[in-house]
């Protein structure tokens, strides 16, 4: 095989407190991409479609999906190129993981054109972490849930280790998207460096108990450990209509809400589909004159995997 696509969905970036320590994984969205391995003298871009695919750089340099292909192949010590298609179900810039996706299913791909039915899911990490590094930055957030599905706890980025989270439970998200635009880099650069010890105690321990109460399916304790004391204050201003979509989310019957990743999607954490997809409808009427589109779905059980190729 030299040619294979894969999809990887997509993901919430700090689950509320746990910043650049806690990532989930949704099912229903994401990236898919296409790698053709080829002995040509550079590796190109064949086709980019889907949601903000004009946006997507072209350069094949500044691409992450064709970076993390490429990243992998170097290093199984494969010498050949690849030509990439991408077909973005996620938002550039949108709080959703969408670099860390197309990342992904790009190492993924290229792992399953070079023949290796079952790539090692850390070798697949490595990879997408030079594509994602080149835009947000050296966290693993996104791309770790992107890779095993579920909750994924990122204890460190050099070396990498990551640990899986076994759920305890069914949950559901609505994810609110606006029509409004932040750069993950922008939105990092406005945190402080340090914090006051009361607020990253804080934050330690809602973390701490959020992985519990996932793990445990304690809903009652997730509702109360899904409260971000760092990032989220700071954030706020950056997204029209923060505080009221969010108390509409609360009032609408989720466990809890917060922004996704850097924003500025938000995120409400539910019980049911019932209550995600009533969430979502009240977040998106919050939003007010604010254009936005929501998508409700179960945390993915599963994440980067094999999609069966079609004729062209």
């Amino acid at each position: 095989m030299t040619r294979a696509t894969a999809f990887a969905p997509g993901s919430i970036g700090n689950v509320g407190p746990g910043f650049d320590v806690l990532g989930l994984a949704v099912d229903g969205i994401g990236d898919s991409v296409s790698v053709e391995l080829t002995d040509e003298e550079c590796s190109t871009i064949d086709r980019l479609t889907g949601r903000d695919a004009e946006l997507v750089p072209l350069d094949p340099k500044r691409n992450v999906a064709v970076v993390a292909a490429e990243a992998w192949l170097r290093n199984a010590s494969i010498e050949r190129r690849v030509i990439v298609s991408i077909h973005k179900g996620l938002a550039l810039s949108g709080g959703m993981g969408g670099s860390a996706a197309s990342s992904v299913a790009g190492a993924w791909a290229a792992a399953l054109a070079a023949g290796v039915a079952a790539p090692d899911p850390y070798s697949i990490i490595a990879a997408a972490l030079e594509g994602e590094a080149m835009v947000s930055g050296r966290h693993l957030d996104n791309i770790a849930p992107s890779v095993f599905g579920g909750l994924v706890i990122c204890r460190s980025t050099d070396p990498i280790d990551v640990a899986p989270v076994k759920l305890g439970a069914e949950w559901w998200v609505a994810l609110v998207t606006p029509a409004v635009r932040i750069e993950t880099m922008t939105a990092r650069a406005i945190l402080p460096a340090a914090s006051a010890r009361e607020e990253w105690i804080q934050e330690m321990a809602n973390t701490a108990a959020l992985v519990w109460a996932f793990s445990t399916g304690d809903r009652g304790l997730a509702s109360r450990a899904l409260d971000d004391v760092f990032a989220e204050p700071r954030r706020a201003s950056l997204i029209p209509h923060f505080h009221d979509v969010k108390r509409a989310a609360i009032d609408g019957g989720a466990i809890g809400c917060s922004i996704s990743g850097s924003g500025p999607t938000l995120f409400a954490l539910a019980a049911t589909r019932e209550d995600a997809a009533r969430c979502a409808e009240a977040m998106l009427k919050a939003f007010g004159e604010i254009a936005a589109v929501a998508h409700v779905g179960p945390v993915a059980r599963q994440g980067v995997r094999a999609v069966e190729e079609r004729s062209r």
